[in-house]
């Protein structure tokens, strides 16, 4: 991995290799719209961004900066490590608590006793503040990849508790809940054997839904998964909470690099049908472009957001079982021009992003592999 890559994993996006894969080679092709139309029109109007820009530059040229998102990443993958786990569970507790404050309460459901459904739970870190803020007689739906498949082990405590339904599963896989019947699937596909039946009942639905999962390095995958799997656990995520999400519910997602076309385009999808606002945490992942997108009031039943259920998952589809042409086509066809998207969204996402990127740089300028200056 060279040294952009790296920190394209860390400060940058601070995902996965298929994020950077997908929207920095000729298969996603974002690339160019995002040099050359959206990072200018940012330079030039947000002195925020400007100064994050500038940090990330530094820390481009300092390879104590890969070896910082390095071992940061290991730390990560160390799955099996009991203090890690207890430690990342802790973490998203304090994140959970920093949300809810900033967000008028984006924890608390509007129905009683209510119910919550988080897409990638593990360890629970999120699902043991929303229990605490909530009805004792919540409902909890979770999905989680197995530990035995490369998934964080589950602290939330949940045994004996009928109230807390987990799913054990690779979300990426629920092929009948992304609307493909299994029987369809071809023999000759390499995860032939891995789709799943339906999962979720047709009327199911929630007060909140939580998307907060990222791509696990220590996951076995198929080779073509590789390059595409960011793409497919948010779109099929994002499906699996927006279409159980009850109308006037409240939708919570972990992104990445606020200003990447790709994102910048889903922000306006979503602002179309609900409140949307967003917020980085400072209390943890500071350094790295990672915020969160907290939806409020969001009309789920709406043409709209029908429209958005529909086109993330032909997106999954393609992802799935596309060729990398018709990714790279899928993807650009979702949303409009780097032109287009900035003459309707541009100030709107001025708004949103200033406060992120403000509270990055603060955090980067601090970091001990960027140069001080005097």
């Amino acid at each position: 991995m060279d040294r952009v890559a790296n920190w394209e994993h860390g400060a940058l996006t601070a995902a996965n290799s298929g994020e950077t894969h997908i929207l920095s080679t000729t298969i996603g092709g974002t690339a160019p719209d995002y040099k050359s139309v959206i990072v200018p029109y940012l330079r030039e109007r947000v002195p925020e961004f400007r100064r994050l820009d500038r940090l990330r530059q530094q820390g481009w040229e300092n390879p104590a900066g890969d070896r910082f998102f390095q071992a940061q990443r290991s730390n990560a993958d160390n799955i099996d490590d009991q203090q890690s786990s207890q430690f990342h569970f802790g973490l998203m507790q304090r994140i959970a608590a920093e949300l809810h404050n900033a967000a008028d309460g984006c924890f608390t459901t509007v129905t009683k006793p209510g119910a919550i459904l988080d897409v990638c739970a593990a360890p629970g870190g999120f699902l043991a503040a929303a229990m605490a803020l909530n009805d004792p007689d919540l409902r909890v739906r979770a999905c989680t990849l197995p530990f035995s498949q490369g998934g964080y082990k589950v602290l939330l405590p949940h045994e004996n508790n009928d109230a807390i339904d987990i799913n054990y599963c690779d979300v990426t896989m629920l092929a009948e809940d992304f609307g493909v019947k299994i029987e369809e699937i071809p023999a000759s596909h390499p995860d032939h054997n891995k789709f799943m039946p339906r999962q979720f009942t047709i009327d199911e639905q929630y007060d909140i839904a939580i998307c907060d999962g990222h791509v696990l390095r220590t996951q076995e995958r198929a080779s073509y998964r590789e390059k595409r799997e960011s793409i497919r656990l948010q779109n099929g995520s994002f499906v699996l909470a927006l279409e159980h999400l009850r109308p006037g519910g409240t939708f919570i997602a972990l992104l990445h690099k606020i200003e990447m076309w790709r994102i910048a385009c889903l922000l306006q999808t979503m602002s179309r049908f609900s409140d949307v606002r967003v917020y980085k945490p400072k209390c943890g992942h500071a350094k790295r472009s990672s915020f969160y997108m907290i939806a409020k009031d969001v009309q789920s039943h709406s043409s709209e957001a029908k429209e958005a259920i529909k086109t993330w998952k032909n997106i999954w589809y393609v992802a799935t079982f596309g060729t990398d042409q018709e990714v790279y086509q899928a993807i650009r066809d979702s949303g409009p021009s780097a032109e287009e998207l900035l003459a309707d969204f541009g100030p709107q996402l001025i708004t949103l992003g200033r406060p992120v990127w403000l509270t990055q740089a603060n955090a980067l300028a601090k970091a001990p592999f960027i140069k001080k200056r005097k």
